[in-house]
This record gives structure tokens, sequence and C-alpha cells, in this order.
């Protein structure tokens, strides 16, 4: 999942897991200077330029060839946006579950982006929405129930992803979607469509409350509807 520092602070505030601060670590895409030092395929991954990526396939260049953080050309087209250069990359035999060094695919960087398009496109090509992904062993789920991005979270569904899937947090996407949600319309409709899919509410954190509970304490009228009305 993508952990802004507010979330982090969150995250440790909430004393559910014993993590120090710098175990909070966030799905990072590549630096500018990183961009800046790119050669061979990452290049040509990031910046889009098909031309070079179809001469580079092939003259046989390494698809699985990583950066330090462990991205490969397709990462970087996936952080970059670049649909075209993600499709080129997997239909020439890039591995589309492959996970950097924070375990992230691109199905959870598409689904932290907000990117639905970019998500559409890697399940279609065939990569999976169940990966166990991120230092959370959490889902492409649970990341965008935790943003709010409710366009994802309906695709993911569709496309198969574990609805109860606990991560080490000790949180279900239908619990991020609550406790790091602002109880606002985005939060609300995921929660809406997590219920609605056949989510189970009845799981709760590691104290035993759930999310209904959790959204009852932080006073998230709507939310307290929609679980009142789904549940």
């Amino acid at each position: 999942m993508n952990f802004p520092a507010i979330t982090c602070a969150l995250l440790l505030g909430i004393g559910q897991l014993a993590m120090s601060a710098s175990t909070c670590t966030a799905q990072t895409p590549p630096s500018n200077l990183e961009v800046a030092a790119y050669a061979g395929l990452h290049k040509a991954a990031h910046s889009g330029d098909l031309a070079v990526l179809r001469d580079l396939v092939k003259q046989g260049a390494d698809l699985e060839a990583r950066d330090k953080a462990g991205r490969t050309p397709l990462h970087v087209a996936a952080f970059a946006s670049n649909d075209d250069a993600v499709r080129l990359l997997a239909e020439a035999g890039a591995k589309l579950d492959a996970f950097e060094n924070q375990a992230y695919d691109i199905v959870t960087i598409a689904a932290v982006a907000n990117d639905v398009d970019l998500l559409g496109l890697a399940l279609d090509l065939g990569a999976s929405a169940a990966n166990i992904t991120s230092p959370y062993d959490g889902t492409a789920l649970i990341a965008a129930a935790h943003l709010g991005h409710h366009a994802v979270v309906k695709r993911l569904i569709a496309g198969g992803a574990p609805l109860d899937h606990v991560n080490n947090l000790g949180w279900t996407a239908l619990i991020e979607s609550v406790v790091l949600g602002d109880g606002g319309p985005d939060h609300v409709e995921t929660a809406r469509l997590l219920l609605a899919a056949g989510a189970d509410a009845s799981i709760g954190d590691r104290s035993g409350i759930t999310p209904y509970q959790h959204a009852k304490s932080a006073g998230y009228a709507k939310m307290i509807e929609t679980f009142e009305r789904l549940k």
C-alpha cells in the first residue's frame, strides 16, 4: 500500500502494530535522479519510446533487468502510466506479476495511482488481482480501499481480488476503508462496493472491533448508514 507520512503517523498512533517509523515504507516511483541514469529498456519504458523498446526486445534485451529498487522495465512503464509500453513489454514476455523490492506489482502500482485504465490493461493482459503485495502483506484491493479509489475497487472486485484478505496490520479492505478513510463519499462508496460484493463485515481487527463499530466510533454517518443497509 502507499502510505504517505500522515498515514504512517496514523498507523503508529493507532497502535495496531508495533512498528517504527523506519518500517512505514511507501510505494516509490523512480526519482528524477534514477530516471536520468536509466538506459536501455528502463529508459525507453519510462519515456514510452515504443520504437526503441521494440528494437531492444528484438536484440534480446533482458526484460527482467532490475534497477537499484528492484524495478523491472514493466514496473517503470507502469509508474509512468505508459500503457502502450506496458502492453509491448507484456506481449514480449515480461513477467506481469513481478515484484520490486518493496513487493509491489503493476496491479498495485495502478491501484495506488487510481489509474483504472492501466489496471484494466494489466488484468486483461493476465496480471493477477490476488497477489499478496507490499511490506504489509496486503493486496491491491486493500491499497485501493485505504485510499478510497472506488473505481479501482470495483475493477479489482470484478477481476477476482480476495475480499477478506487480512494484512499484517490485522486489517481487511473493508476495515481499511473505515479506519484509514475520512468517512467521505469516496470511502463510503468503497465500503458499499465491498459489502455488495460479499465482503465479511464480521471480521474485526486485532482487538475484535468490526468495521461497523469503527465507523460508529468515528461518527461517520454515511458510512454507518451503508453498513446498516448492507451488512
